[in-house]
């Protein structure tokens, strides 16, 4: 299944160059991959993955060991930001 893939702020390094840019792909998963191994070929730091949404709905961290998505879906991923 097909889902959109978005990282945020200095995440996107992580992103390959192609994609950087736009800082989204679409990315082919299977349909029983959750958060966490769809996250984990990329090779963010997890004290990066900060802000993790799910079609706009945020999803605790302990959620991302077992949460699937579904065909269509839009993960995002923000790092922690520092404002002052």
């Amino acid at each position: 299944m097909q889902i959109t893939f978005k990282l945020f702020a200095t995440l996107t390094d992580y992103l390959p160059p192609a994609v950087r840019r736009d800082n989204l792909m679409q990315l082919e998963v299977a349909p029983d991959a959750t958060i966490a191994q769809i996250i984990e070929p990329f090779g963010m730091p997890p004290k990066l993955v900060h802000l993790v949404l799910v079609n706009g709905r945020y999803i605790d961290p302990e959620k991302r060991l077992t949460t699937t998505l579904v065909d269509g879906d839009v993960l995002a991923i923000w790092p922690p930001i520092a404002g002052g």
